[in-house]
């Protein structure tokens, strides 16, 4: 029997990696990473202000080199057998382009600027008019923030929108357009990237830009004019139809086969977010909430419609019929933050030694120190007098998205040394997980079991026994470490016509799950009483802290 193949293309944060897959048998024929050297560079980019910048051309470069890699890896007979290609990215991570659908930075004047490139997930220089927009919408006749939470939020797409063109004269003369990272070099593979016509993500659409059928697509024009006239007409130029990534866009454009050594017949599927692929990956099923682990975290939960549906469920990234699974509602959570916590403190213990003794002996304590800290953490004991910490250092995505809030240590004494404190970080990012929980079963959500995909998930069993016990339910950790790019290769099968249906390409090409953690009834009970005193702490911080 012929062998068919489909590349799944999963642009991360720092990367790009590219996956081959079998279509019969799920196995791995080829695989390939790019690191993006713009932002490795550090490039357009200031942490102090919460500006995330990453130039169209590390996305193009790293599509391009991450497949050919992957072929080469996969070998000629491979090459021949591909059949479809699909892509996440993460999000919400706008971009201006202009008529044809070309990212401004791909333009001469516009090259070197911050404002025409992609505005990273983690962006947070648009809290002011998130909050403007929030506003609005509690007053407005229809509130367009139900079916996201109720609170829209500065890492989306709207915001990021109008707070660029407020600050940037030359970019909002020439954006005809905006368009997400998922739509973007999806539509450019196909040689589809005209914004009038582009198929837009399902995904990416109704859990960052508010389409929902219920408002005939995008909120009315009226309400955006009302927020500020500069967004006055940009909603026609937009989109009112969205898809499912079980769709094709159409077919490998001639510039992009002749690019990858590929034939024209290659099908490219619909994007998505790198997070709702990965639970597709992980084999998300009803009610399993499928934790994407890595710098920060991405939620998903699904659901029948028929069950859940009725709900507006309050403080999470939005309930989107069709955006994880075709036919079922997805949900989806997340933190801002996670294994950027410990990296936080990583970077706070290296730093002065870089600076006193050189760069050769911090980069080895760099690479030794996370599971140093980790196996001396591990041996501590759990108590109700431990040192808690609040997680929200890059802010709070859910429950009831705020990204003004700041992080906190309580409880330090003179006796706090290092692996107390790292103890403490992994159990702030625990708690700030058991909140999304509680959130959902506290508005009608039940969630049966737990499922893990991501870097941390797969380096750190402290952490995620950690998590275990302050969710009080067992993890599953999904076998592949490229769930999500595993998620778009079946996406690609189904788009391609492989299978009929998503499930039937997840059963076929799935690789399971290779470890399960379960919860200690000892720890079980003293992590209620930290979980109380996080709750109690991150009020005093919100409410009290702040406001002085």
């Amino acid at each position: 029997m012929e062998q068919k193949y489909v590349i799944g293309v999963d642009f991360g944060t720092d990367s790009v990696r590219a996956l081959i897959v079998n279509t019969q048998t799920g196995e791995m024929a080829g695989t390939a990473v790019y690191e993006y050297p713009r932002w490795k560079a550090g490039k357009y980019c200031d942490p102090a202000t919460s500006q995330f910048r990453q130039h169209p051309l590390d996305y193009m470069e790293g599509l391009e080199e991450s497949i050919k890699k992957a072929l080469e890896d996969a070998g000629p007979k491979v090459r021949a057998g591909v059949v479809g290609i699909s892509v996440d990215t993460t999000g919400s991570t706008p971009v201006a382009v202009n008529r044809e659908g070309t990212p401004l930075a791909l333009l001469p004047e516009f090259a070197e600027n911050p404002n025409g490139m992609f505005i990273l997930w983690k962006d947070h220089t648009a809290n002011r008019e998130a909050q403007e927009i929030n506003a609005l919408a509690e007053q407005w006749a229809v509130n367009y923030t139900k079916y996201v939470g109720g609170i829209y939020s500065s890492e989306w797409y709207w915001a990021k929108i109008l707070r660029t063109l407020r600050v940037d004269p030359a970019v909002r003369n020439e954006a005809f357009s905006w368009v997400e990272h998922c739509d973007w070099i999806s539509g450019e593979l196909a040689g589809r990237t005209d914004p009038t016509v582009m198929k837009r993500s399902r995904c990416a659409a109704g859990h960052k830009a508010l389409w929902h059928k219920e408002f005939d697509g995008l909120p009315d024009n009226q309400f955006w004019t009302a927020l500020d006239p500069l967004l006055d007409g940009l909603r026609d130029r937009l989109f009112s139809e969205t898809h499912t990534s079980d769709e094709a866009i159409g077919n490998l454009s001639e510039k992009w086969a002749a690019k990858l050594g590929l034939s024209t017949d290659v099908v490219i599927g619909v994007g998505a977010f790198d997070a709702h692929m990965g639970a597709v990956g992980a084999l998300i099923e009803p009610y399993a909430l499928c934790k994407v682990i890595g710098t920060s975290t991405c939620d998903m939960l699904v659901a029948p419609n028929e069950e859940v549906g009725h709900l507006l469920i309050k403080g999470i990234c939005g309930q989107v019929d069709g955006s994880i699974l075709p036919g079922m509602l997805g949900m989806e959570a997340g933190q801002s933050a996670f294994g950027d916590i410990y990296a936080w403190f990583s970077k706070l213990i290296v730093t002065p030694v870089r600076d006193l003794l050189g760069d050769k002996e911090a980069d080895l304590l760099a690479k030794k120190l996370i599971p140093h800290l980790s196996k001396n953490a591990e041996l501590l004991p759990v108590t109700a007098n431990d040192i808690v910490v609040v997680d929200w250092l890059n802010g709070r995505r859910t429950p009831d998205a705020n990204h003004t809030l700041k992080g906190a240590l309580l409880g330090l004494n003179l006796a706090s040394d290092g692996p107390k404190i790292f103890k403490a970080l992994v159990e702030a990012t625990a708690f700030g997980s058991k909140s999304i929980v509680e959130r959902f079963r506290s508005e009608g959500v039940p969630i049966h079991e737990v499922i893990a995909i991501g870097g941390v998930s797969k380096k750190s069993p402290f952490v995620m026994q950690t998590l275990a016990d302050i969710l009080n339910m067992p993890i599953k950790v999904a076998t592949s470490e490229q769930a999500c790019a595993l998620g778009a290769a079946m996406f690609a099968a189904v788009a391609a016509g492989e299978y009929g249906t998503l499930s039937e390409a997840q059963q076929a090409m799935s690789s399971g799950f290779d470890a399960v953690y379960h919860p200690r009834p000892t720890v079980v009970p003293v992590y209620e009483k930290l979980y109380a005193k996080y709750q109690q702490s991150g009020h005093f911080v919100e409410q009290e802290f702040l406001k002085v």
